[in-house]
This record gives C-alpha cells, sequence and structure tokens, in this order.
C-alpha cells in the first residue's frame, strides 16, 4: 500500500467506527495484542493495554467479534478497541477515565481530526 492510499483510507475513517473483524494473529499472548482482519486492505491490531489481564481471555484466532477503531496514525493500521465486554480488561472504564477522557467527544469524529495519540496513563495495572 502506497502511503497517498493508506492517506484516503485514513480520510474515510471515524473514532468508534465499528468493524467485525476476525483474529488472525495472537504471536504473544499476554504481551503484544491481537492482530485483527476487519476486511480492509490493513490490518487491524488490538493493544495489550485494552486486553483482559488474564491472556486466557483474550480472543483467539479465528474469533469473529466486533471493533471500534480507537487510534489510527501514519502507520497503515488501524488501532482498534473490542466492543465486547468479555475482550476488554476488566477495569477498562476506569483506564478510559485515566488515559482516554476525551473519547466520549472523540467519537464520530474524523481520524485526522486529533493530532496527537492517547499516551497511556503512569500506572496501568
Amino acid at each position: 500500500m502506497s502511503i497517498q492510499e493508506w492517506e484516503r483510507a485514513r480520510r474515510r475513517l471515524h473514532f468508534g467506527q465499528r468493524f467485525y473483524g476476525r483474529v488472525v494473529q495472537v504471536p504473544r499472548p499476554g504481551t503484544i495484542g491481537v492482530f485483527v482482519d476487519i476486511g480492509l486492505v490493513v490490518g487491524g491490531f488490538v493493544d495489550v493495554l485494552l486486553l483482559p489481564e488474564d491472556a486466557a481471555r483474550w480472543p483467539t484466532v479465528g474469533t469473529k467479534s466486533e471493533f471500534e477503531v480507537w487510534w489510527v496514525d501514519d502507520r497503515p493500521q488501524i488501532r482498534l478497541k473490542p466492543v465486547d465486554p468479555q475482550y476488554r480488561r476488566d477495569d477498562f472504564t476506569e483506564l478510559l477515565s485515566r488515559w482516554r477522557p476525551g473519547w466520549p467527544q472523540e467519537h464520530a469524529l474524523p481520524v485526522l481530526a486529533i493530532d496527537s495519540p492517547p499516551t497511556a496513563p503512569d500506572a496501568v495495572g
């Protein structure tokens, strides 16, 4: 995918936009996150910080579920958030209030409308 193709694709994405996807790779359960095919020319990725602490609760390869656009930057990859609470960390609401308190206002905004990515809280646990 060229930079121009990625830029065109990014312009069509909105925070909170939902995709039905299939987990295609879990490289190191409990450590990195999961890669998700959402039917676009770029892949999706759910970061370990959004997944349950217990890796046994992570979606496995082949799991089909719904995901939301959580972040998009210059890299040709879409950061996703699981919609199904069983695939999110137990303290997700607390994490959201500390890490991304503006999420409700960002929801439905074009991903290019926000300049900087959310930063991880000092202590996630």
